[in-house]
């Protein structure tokens, strides 16, 4: 039993080295040449695997993007949590993850992989399913404000879908912008505004240090 276990292991170790190989591998060529540029054969040579390993695990070039996006994805949305858990009160916790989320934007890779590349690769309805993890996290962290008095109570989920897609949006902007450091800048201080509506008050900031 003991032997087989071990087996079964080393099975799972080779399958994680050899995903991720292929994965880190798609994700290098997607952001320097693009996902329609990127043909399989590259990612394998990229990978060191062949063909046969690479379609044991994936079954066309749309799958591995969607992988990328997917682990892309995950990695921001540890960032907005970061950003929203580093304040001790939760309504500037919101307000400090959606800045996060407005400022990764500029981040060449990011901005390559889930602005540029992801509409044309994957198509806005897989691209939502990837995304309501990071949607969720927006919702909780709006209950949050709510429970603790931060923000008057209101729906959570027209107020998320308002939020969130607006921040989705102003994102896409800003990385197609002439001038990405102004457009955050901007973008910025209009979700100033934004969440001070949402607080309904005139100025941004929570009531509790107010």
């Amino acid at each position: 039993m003991a032997g087989n276990t071990s087996v079964r292991r080393s099975q799972h170790e080779r399958t994680r080295a050899t995903t991720g190989a292929l994965v880190a591998a798609a994700r290098e060529l997607f952001i320097g040449d693009g996902f329609s540029a990127t043909a399989v054969d590259e990612i394998c040579a990229r990978a060191g695997v062949t063909r046969g390993a690479f379609y044991h695990h994936f079954s066309n070039k749309e799958h591995i993007f969607r992988e990328v996006y997917a682990a892309d994805q995950k990695a921001l949305a540890a960032i907005v949590r970061q950003a929203f858990q580093a304040q001790p009160d939760p309504w500037d916790g919101v307000a400090a993850g959606c800045r996060r989320l407005l400022e990764a934007s500029l981040e060449p890779a990011v901005r390559k992989i889930t602005l540029v590349e992801a509409p044309g690769a994957l198509g806005w309805s897989a691209m939502r399913d990837i995304q309501a993890g990071c949607k969720e996290q927006m919702r909780r962290g709006l209950a949050i404000a709510i429970e603790a008095g931060c923000i008057p109570d209101r729906p959570l989920d027209p107020a998320t879908s308002l939020l969130y897609g607006g921040i989705c949006e102003s994102a896409l902007d800003i990385a197609r912008a002439p001038d990405p450091r102004a457009a955050l800048e901007e973008s910025l201080a209009e979700l100033d505004l934004v969440l001070a509506g949402v607080a309904r008050r005139p100025a941004p900031g929570c009531a509790h240090t107010r």
